[in-house]
């Protein structure tokens, strides 16, 4: 006896691209009739609103932030730099002062040769060493002036750097009370209305909730539902709707996408509870 073979839905791919035209075939698909989802999506979009107004309120200031962390950040990275820079010379300085202590000896060694020598040849020869020994120790001793004087030059460099760190973190710390001011103040509000968009999302399939995004995402007034504006008009895009697809739309019975721009248009009565 043969078993029958149960047919398995294909689950076609969800593409990021996708938009609400592409889904229009199967958006009445799913727990949620056409005019519940549509229900859904406005109130989605409702609390985006306001979600962004909150944002809104926050300005710049967050970039602000950022920038002036990412500034200070680049100082200290200086500062460190010359302190480096410093330690370098510091060490140089040690060694010439070393190279220097060791030609003293030399040199020592040599004027005491002087005393005691038995023609002119060695006269000579000892003569040369000690000229020699005196130009590598005057090298020695420029060196390290050279070093001094870079170091000081490094130390005005940080000073410099450390005046700019203590007005750019004043600065910081304004911006930052004043963003935790307003993110104080709205956290109540955000919390709740980030709750409700949870709560709407959780409601819709992943393929309209993508489609959602990403034309929210790629518009400038982040409206991918609206509805009819001025009583004859698309709320996004504000070009005039047709008469018939203003009674479709006003129904809510049926997904009704605007021609020019692709956003969902409903009625501006159609919203979850």
């Amino acid at each position: 006896m043969s078993e029958k073979v149960k047919s398995k839905k294909i689950e076609t791919p969800i593409d990021q691209r996708e938009t609400f035209v592409s889904l229009s075939r199967n958006f009445g698909e799913g727990a949620l009739s056409v005019e519940e989802k549509l229900q859904v999506l406005y109130s989605l979009q409702e609390t985006d609103n306001e979600i962004e107004k909150i944002v809104n309120l926050r300005g710049a200031l967050p970039q602000e932030v950022a920038e002036i962390e990412k500034e200070l950040d680049g100082l200290k990275a200086r500062v460190d730099e010359f302190k480096s820079l410093i330690s370098q010379s510091d060490l140089k300085i040690a060694n010439c002062k070393k190279q220097i202590e060791e030609y003293d000896v030399e040199i020592a060694k040599y004027q005491a040769q002087l005393t005691n020598i038995a023609n002119s040849r060695e006269f000579d020869s000892i003569s040369k060493e000690l000229e020699n020994l005196g130009l590598l120790r005057d090298i020695a001793q420029k060196h390290i002036n050279e070093e001094r004087m870079a170091i000081s030059g490094f130390r005005a460099d940080i000073d410099d750097l450390q005046g700019r760190l203590a007005i750019r973190e004043e600065d910081l710390a304004a911006k930052r009370g004043e963003l935790d001011s307003i993110v104080e103040s709205t956290a109540k509000d955000e919390e709740r209305l980030l709750a409700k968009r949870e709560e709407y999302s959780s409601k819709l399939d992943e393929r309209t909730l993508v489609a959602y995004d990403r034309i929210r995402n790629s518009v400038h007034n982040h409206l991918a539902v609206v509805s009819v504006y001025n009583g004859d008009s698309c709320g996004g895009c504000f070009n005039t709707i047709t008469p018939q697809r203003l009674i479709e739309i006003s129904s809510g019975k049926k997904l009704i996408i605007c021609e020019n721009c692709g956003r969902i248009l409903v009625n501006p009565l159609a919203k979850a509870e």
